[in-house]
């Protein structure tokens, strides 16, 4: 019998694992800009969790010069050396963990190198997360530790690199943003080496206006109940507010403290006025660590506020990690708890609304192609995460089409790869889709292609796999007007045939015939002949 390796390449269940887990307990590290953490926790029922163990590196993996375009070796040394101390940290409890880089590795032209020096060196398999999955991670980290699910609310995250703004309610992500800005990237382009110099407040402030001014203009006058900050940055200016409120400093955490506007404004302003590292360091409640960064995150926060016209603001303590975490668990136990198949397949029908204008056709194309992968299911040997991968390409397919009808399996890679509304998937999972809705027509998947040759061996073999399912589909689903209801497959001396039934009389010879047309793919990957009876 042969069939696919199912294994992949990199586990798009679990971004990454360690053996011999305890089904339980989980780890997350979280790979910004500008600092990494680690949280270890024990998850519970009912979308909760005990922390075991929180870590945190001041890595600043986006340091350096070029707006960040390129990761430094030095700073791709420091990250190596903190991920190896945070993998052993989770094998002491024997914690999968699950791994996620931000804007600095998504961005930077070597980003790759990162990647596998992580993999290689320090153990651990980082995914890389776009900014709407970031994004989604966040408020699902947020929603742990603030009771606003049942409220329309605004979540403002401000990273070293980026800054994300959600509106959700419930499980629905209404409204996402993801910004070139945050406290590292200012800094390195207003703020060099921390030194507030003439005129760069100004012209910094003018830059973030400009970036927000379509943010303000999308967002229009949609209902929030309640604004939340999270992430470091944030937690940084409520304990210099914290102290210049002469409330307890050591006060046990800042989670739901409530921050206005005009004071932060104040607070920037301040802030402003002092012009180097050394003078700010001395700042009570301000972590020196920040000290070179915090003017520009403080001026960011400030120009938000007043953009989306936010007058308070609750911290949040938990964001990314905490999200992460979650996610990781749910995809290695399943996705019932907090419906990431649901969210999934809505993210896929919003993309498929956008740009396909015969989306019933591709519905039917799909439902053709899973009847094909259940029939055939002893024989090709892979599982729900490649059923599902082989939902998405199907109704994805002919979303090019949008661009133009000549080469749209090419433009259909492309929407897919790029689109900014497929959420719930990890970035492996989106290239399989891609791929696979890619080579749903035209050219077979070849070795020259740089995609295609950029997997892995078990990838590739998974992509021709679903991309020869996809194509028989295809050809099925030529005659519109029939509808075949049943696939059944038997293995008769080596020949696998597929008996079709449809859901009346109709003739189904055409499709039989162009079906036929297009098995070969589908034949190479099984390593049988393929026969279609009606």
């Amino acid at each position: 019998m042969s069939s696919v390796d199912s294994t992949p390449d990199r586990a798009p269940e679990a971004r990454t694992s360690t053996s011999r887990p305890r089904s339980d307990v989980i780890a997350a590290i979280d790979i910004g800009t500008n600092s990494f953490h680690l949280v270890i926790a024990r998850v519970k029922a009912g979308r909760s969790f005990e922390t075991m163990d929180r870590e945190k590196e001041m890595v600043r993996l986006g340091a350096g010069p070029g707006n960040m375009k390129r990761l430094t070796a030095d700073a791709m040394d420091r990250g190596v050396r903190a991920l190896e101390r945070f993998r052993q940290l989770a094998d002491a409890v024997d914690a999968p963990v699950a791994a996620v880089a931000t804007s600095a590795v998504r961005e930077a032209e070597n980003g790759h190198d990162f990647i596998r020096r992580a993999r290689d060196e320090a153990g651990v398999q980082i995914e890389v997360v776009s900014g709407i999955e970031e994004a989604r991670l966040i408020r699902l980290g947020v929603l742990q530790a603030l009771p606003v699910y049942d409220r329309h609310h605004l979540v403002i995250d401000i990273g070293g690199g980026s800054t994300e703004v959600i509106v959700g309610h419930r499980d629905e992500d209404l409204f996402v943003r993801s910004l070139r800005l945050g406290a590292v990237r200012l800094t390195q382009r207003f703020f060099p080496e921390g030194r507030v110099g003439r005129g760069a407040v100004s012209q910094c402030r003018k830059f973030i206006r400009a970036s927000l001014a379509p943010v303000g203009s999308d967002l229009g006058d949609r209902a929030v109940d309640v604004s939340i900050g999270s992430a470091g940055t944030i937690q940084s200016i409520a304990s210099l507010l914290l102290v210049q409120r002469s409330l307890n400093p050591t006060l046990k955490g800042l989670n739901g403290m409530e921050l206005r506007r005009e004071e932060i404004a104040a607070l920037a302003k301040r802030l402003a006025k002092v012009p180097t590292v050394e003078e700010r360091r001395r700042i009570a409640g301000l972590d020196a660590k920040r000290a070179d960064i915090i003017v520009a995150g403080a001026l960011l926060l400030d120009e938000i506020l007043q953009e989306l016209r936010v007058e308070t603001l609750l911290v949040s303590d938990y964001g990314l990690r905490e999200g992460v975490l979650l996610d990781g668990y749910e995809r290695r136990h399943g996705s019932a708890r907090h419906h990431l198949h649901d969210v999934r397949k809505r993210s896929v029908r919003r993309l498929v609304e956008l740009c396909d204008d015969d989306p019933d056709h591709s519905a039917q194309g799909a439902r053709l192609a899973l009847l094909l992968f259940d029939a055939l299911a002893p024989w090709h040997g892979m599982g729900d995460v490649e059923r599902e991968q082989l939902e998405a390409a199907a109704l994805l397919a002919n979303v090019g089409l949008v661009i133009s009808h000549t080469q749209h399996h090419r433009h259909s890679y492309y929407v897919i790869r790029h689109s900014e509304h497929l959420v719930g998937f990890t970035d492996h999972e989106i290239e399989i889709i891609a791929l696979t809705a890619r080579y749903h027509r035209k050219s077979a998947p070849r070795a020259k292609h740089p995609e295609f040759s950029a997997l892995g061996k078990g990838d590739r073999q998974r992509v021709r796999a679903l991309a020869g399912l996809l194509r028989v589909a295809v050809g099925l689903n030529r005659p519109r007007s029939v509808k075949v209801e049943t696939v059944a497959c038997t293995e008769e001396a080596g020949t696998l045939v597929l008996g079709l039934e449809s859901d009346g009389a109709e003739d189904l010879s055409l499709g039989v015939y162009t079906a036929g047309e297009r098995k070969s793919l589908l034949e190479s990957t099984l390593g049988r002949r393929v026969e279609f009876r009606a």
